[in-house]
């Protein structure tokens, strides 16, 4: 049974987890480790705002890489998916398949949603920017796409900044 974080996570350190990637591998957060992580949450695959977000961390991430950061993004979407969604897009980075979203839960952004009146669960839009040491120093919840990439990249410079 996983736990579900609902206060900040700020200051604390990420949990750690294991997912298939898009690559065919099983990712895990302790291998990015001397690194700065973006973990990104997104609710699906192929819809308007997702390939919009998922575009707009493709369209700096060399600016991104250049820091030091490495992108990743968690959807419940399966491997298959996201391999489609990568090449229709052109992404650089990985795409994690979190079909049970247990680490979703974990990370606290599986939640209660609405739309059109009808109640369901599912993954709240969130970025998560996580230093060298596993540290979590900045996050992003209920993230509206508009820019939402350019407050992520200034994030990175100020922790890359001596």
């Amino acid at each position: 049974m996983s736990k579900t974080t609902t206060d900040g996570m700020v200051g604390k350190t990420a949990p750690d987890f294991q997912l298939p990637a898009s690559n065919g591998e099983t990712v895990g957060l302790a291998q990015y480790r001397g690194k700065k992580v973006i973990l990104y949450f997104y609710p699906k695959d192929a819809t308007p705002a997702c390939t919009q977000q998922a575009c707009d961390f493709r369209d700096a991430y060399e600016r991104l890489a250049e820091s030091d950061a490495v992108v990743l993004g968690v959807s419940p979407d399966p491997v298959k998916t996201h391999q489609r969604f990568i090449g229709k897009q052109s992404l650089p980075f990985l795409l994690l398949a979190d079909e049970d979203h247990a680490v979703s839960e974990l990370y606290g952004v599986w939640q209660l949603k609405k739309l059109y009146g009808r109640e369901y669960m599912g993954i709240v839009r969130s970025t998560f920017l996580i230093d060298e040491e596993g540290l979590v120093v900045n996050e992003w919840r209920a993230v509206k796409v508009k820019n939402h990439v350019q407050q992520v990249l200034e994030s990175v410079n100020v922790l890359t900044q001596p």
